[in-house]
């Protein structure tokens, strides 16, 4: 009973895998791992959205309202951080997904539309095949930090900061009052928004220069020096 029933189901792994069978399973893989890029695409669209909107609107309320200009400002500024530190981490999950899609687009329909059977990247399939059996992050939180921060959040804390410089500052400074009149915040001293503000920039400074480049898997799999992304993909 046995043998007639491996006969008519023999098992999956002793059959030779037919081209109209990968190529239909290289197009389910595809279309899965492109859902998911745009999931987390998307996240991080909402996640900047959020820090945009914020901005403005505490700019606005700020200019609106020196008195309250310097409280409000160093919210925001500690804001768009949190903001910046919440979408790093979703792009590090978005560079996951985004990674194995350009494998498969450099090395699988690349060659297929030029009709070359040779992929730039031999060996592709095996890289693809550990990343699925043993999925992590291409990039550090610093990468990934730098990456958002030169796309979208460093003029979001340059305008901040020009902003708490020519409202709290020189306003001030132009009433007569001291200067650490000018950067207290009620009973805070003045040196504490000081510290905190050059804390944070000290920090975003750090990030930006010991972060080493987005890797890129080139054409031995080795990893380069840069990336070439679309504006459309990060």
């Amino acid at each position: 009973m046995n043998d007639d029933k491996q006969e008519l189901y023999p098992e999956f792994e002793n059959q030779p895998l037919q081209r109209p069978e990968y190529i239909t399973a290289m197009a389910h893989l595809y279309r899965g791992e492109l859902q998911r890029s745009l999931s987390w695409r998307l996240r991080l669209d909402t996640t900047t959205n959020w820090a945009i909107f914020t901005t403005a609107g505490i700019l606005t309320f700020a200019f609106n309202n020196p008195e309250f200009a310097a409280q409000t400002l160093l919210a925001g500024m500690y804001a768009n951080l949190l903001f910046l530190i919440l979408e790093a981490q979703r792009f590090r999950f978005f560079d996951v997904f985004h990674s194995r899609l350009r494998m498969v687009e450099e090395n699988f329909y690349g060659p297929m539309l030029r009709r070359d059977l040779e992929s730039p990247l031999a060996d592709w399939g095996l890289h693809v095949a550990e990343d699925l059996h043993h999925p992590h992050f291409h990039i550090s939180m610093r990468q990934a930090i730098r990456a958002r921060l030169g796309r979208v959040y460093a003029p979001l804390f340059i305008a901040l900061i020009i902003g708490w410089l020519l409202v709290v500052v020189l306003q001030r400074r132009a009433a007569g009052e001291d200067w650490f009149q000018i950067l207290a915040i009620g009973r805070v001293p003045g040196y504490v928004p000081v510290v905190l503000v050059a804390g944070l920039f000290i920090f975003l400074l750090v990030c930006v220069t010991t972060a080493p480049p987005l890797p890129r898997l080139g054409a031995k799999g080795k990893v380069e020096s840069s990336r070439e992304v679309p504006d459309i993909d990060a």
